[in-house]
């Protein structure tokens, strides 16, 4: 290799010495034998990565580099490409996975001879994994293989520190956050909401997503014996890399394909026991005046302005009869007057069979309320249910975005409902939350599926004994709040203190500095940017996709990186031993050397994050390492300190205050104008 072929932009140099990107440019400036770019253009220059290396290391700049961060810069410098490269380290992967004597034999000879011998080593991975036909992943040649030798060599090794699986995870997951525009992703919440709605009917060993996009659905599936995973997406690379992913995720058969689902469905003669789908929202350009005449057409000629119908039908048209359809939908496809003749056959055959509506935030698009439609190809000679079931949960989470909600409630409340239903085939009325619907109710002009319009409210606040109860814990906050009211301010003249910098901090080994991923164990907690704003605790759900896990410790300091607001928490025992979000930076100071009380303190100032914040066209950024503590002896930080907790206790206080505030004024107004409470 050509390790040298690699490159790394400064921004990757900068995370290999741990430094800023300003660091960068002045050593580009003032050292005259920094490396030369090799790439890249005047204003985002690229640099051969082992010649950086080599640099950083004369100089004493290159730390302990995490083998993890290693791998992704040659990954992300890769000649071909980072689409290229990950699909060459996801086969190896596998190969390391499946048949690890063989990768022993093919690593173990001159970077020239490895190239040449992994396509047939790999041979005899890769077709049983993906169903012994060609599929979308193609056995790269050793043409191709020869420039990722050195990076598959490092893959293999992360897999040994993290397993293949998660290593794959990673490079991907990062691949993915570097690239955000270019993918749709579905939250690790409604994904494995969908998958579970889906096994409740009955579990199942054949699984179909025509838009996989990046696996997120497939992956919730819960593996059985003798599995197969149908995916198809548009985009040949990215059915590529999910396939691969979702042969490291589990011993089931993968079956992927690329092209246009409704236009060339690759899977026509397939019929599964399930499909998840996440289908791409308002298109005009589906195929309309092509499709005119497809047989997947049996509840109606979808408008144009219908394509989420047309996804509807179209996995209707492929699961099995008694099957089970969960799909994602926009809330306009519940009541557009184009689709109403489509919307009442599929009721009137029985094959919509619930409309669950989610909060705002659960997957994108984030700023609407997206619903999840299920439903089942009818029995021949079985009668079509009589009801439908329509939940809607904006009551259950706080209504912040996708990182923002308490999400588990969701996901609760929906299965127990979703669970009765399908048991007994009705539901009693839960105000608010579900109702089971007879068919000839909503079959009229509009037939509009919206549960928000069919559903009766729940008692005003939730009823007058719980307004009581608001009342009086707002009373009692007020009270707190005055009692922790701040002493009058006297004056006195300005200190000038000796400052250092947190940058100064963690290099001395008086604090570290830890990034938020919001990857962590399922069912962790994660504290995100929202919760530190907002001091509420952690409510955010971990990200799969990445491997970092960082959890929170007491007297920990929690700081948001974007926003250009001022804000630091520390960690309390509610907090503690939850993941930290993404857009977190945490730092854990040494309690013999800095009060973490003192250090937040100081961190909040309004000057002080003014100095250490960058700005785009549309955003600030803090640069954490650049702000300013002062120089004092731990026994002189303890008085700001403890003042610090106190201002603590107080915003706090004053936060309970405003949200019980605005929840005894929502309800009263919610009961005085449903009648529910009298103007006395």
């Amino acid at each position: 290799m050509r390790d040298n072929a690699t490159e790394v932009t400064a921004a990757g140099i900068a995370r290999l010495a741990g430094v800023g990107r300003a660091a960068v440019s002045n050593w580009r400036r003032r050292h005259a034998d920094f490396p030369k770019p090799v790439g890249g253009t005047e204003t985002s220059p690229s640099f051969a990565l082992t010649a950086v290396e080599e640099w950083l290391r004369i100089q004493g700049k290159l730390g302990e580099v995490p083998l993890r961060e290693k791998v992704w810069q040659q990954l992300a410098g890769h000649p071909a490409g980072p689409v290229p490269a990950l699909l060459h380290a996801g086969c190896a992967l596998l190969l390391v996975r499946d048949r690890h004597p063989g990768w022993l034999k093919v690593s173990a000879v001159s970077d020239e001879r490895m190239a040449q011998l992994l396509p047939g080593e790999l041979e005899g991975v890769v077709a049983p994994r993906f169903g012994g036909g060609p599929g979308v992943v193609r056995i790269p040649r050793a043409a191709e293989l020869l420039p990722s030798v050195p990076l598959l060599r490092g893959v293999a090794e992360l897999a040994t520190e993290l397993g293949a699986r998660q290593a794959y995870e990673f490079l991907l997951g990062r691949h993915i956050d570097a690239n955000p525009r270019q993918y749709t992703l579905t939250p690790a919440g409604p994904a494995e909401l969908m998958a579970a709605l889906a096994e409740i009917a009955a579990p199942a060993r054949t699984v179909l997503d025509p838009a996989c996009g990046t696996g997120a659905l497939l992956r919730a599936v819960p593996p059985r014996p003798e599995q197969r995973l149908y995916g198809q997406d548009a985009a040949p690379e990215l059915a590529a890399l999910t396939a691969l992913r979702l042969a490291l995720h589990s011993d089931a058969t993968v079956r992927g394909a690329a092209a246009d689902t409704l236009r060339a469905d690759a899977f026509a003669d397939a019929r599964v026991d399930a499909v998840l789908c996440h289908p791409p929202f308002n298109e005009r350009n589906w195929g309309h005046d092509e499709l005119a005449y497809d047989p997947r057409w049996e509840y109606g000629f979808p408008a144009r302005t219908e394509s989420e119908l047309a996804w509807v039908q179209h996995a209707l048209a492929r699961i099995k009869d008694g099957g089970t359809a969960v799909i994602l939908m926009p809330p306009a496809a519940a009541s557009r007057r184009s689709g109403r003749r489509v919307r009442a056959d599929l009721l009137r055959r029985g094959a919509l069979r619930a409309v669950l509506a989610l909060p705002a935030g659960a997957a994108p698009p984030y700023n609407i309320p997206l619903h999840i439609w299920v439903l089942s190809r009818p029995v021949p000679n079985t009668p079509a249910s009589p009801e439908l079931l329509l939940v809607e949960t904006a009551g259950l989470a706080a209504p912040d975005g996708r990182d923002r909600q308490a999400w588990r409630p969701v996901q609760d409340a929906v299965l127990d409902v979703w669970r009765h239903f399908e048991r007994h085939g009705t539901l009693d009325e839960r105000p608010g939350l579900a109702r089971a619907v007879p068919v000839l109710e909503l079959l009229d002009d509009e037939v509009d599926l919206a549960p928000a319009r069919r559903l009766p409210p729940p008692a005003a606040g939730g009823g007058t004994e719980q307004l009581t109860a608001v009342r009086e814990r707002l009373g009692d906050a007020v009270r707190r709040t005055a009692d922790l009211l701040p002493p009058q301010a006297e004056p006195a003249g300005a200190v000038r203190w000796p400052l250092t910098t947190v940058g100064e901090l963690a290099r001395s080994g008086a604090l570290s500095l830890r990034t938020g991923t919001g990857s962590g164990a399922p069912g962790s907690r994660v504290l995100t940017e929202h919760d530190v704003l907002a001091g509420m605790t952690p409510s955010g759900s971990v990200d799969p996709l990445t491997a970092d896990s960082v959890v929170t410790e007491t007297g920990d300091v929690v700081i948001p990186v974007s926003g250009g607001g001022t804000a630091a928490r520390v960690v309390d025992e509610a907090t503690a031993g939850a993941v930290l979000g993404r857009g977190l930076t945490l730092l854990r100071p040494d309690p013999a050397a800095i009060d973490p009380w003192f250090l937040a303190g100081f961190l909040r100032g309004t000057a002080n994050n003014r100095q250490a914040s960058s700005y785009a066209s549309t955003a600030a950024r803090l640069d954490i390492r650049r702000l300013q503590v002062p120089r004092l002896p731990l026994d002189g930080q303890h008085g700001y300190g403890e003042r610090f907790r106190a201002l603590a206790a107080f915003e706090d206080t004053l936060r309970l205050a405003g949200r019980l505030g605005e929840q005894l004024v929502r309800g009263l107004h919610d009961g005085l104008t449903d009648g529910t409470l009298p103007p006395e």
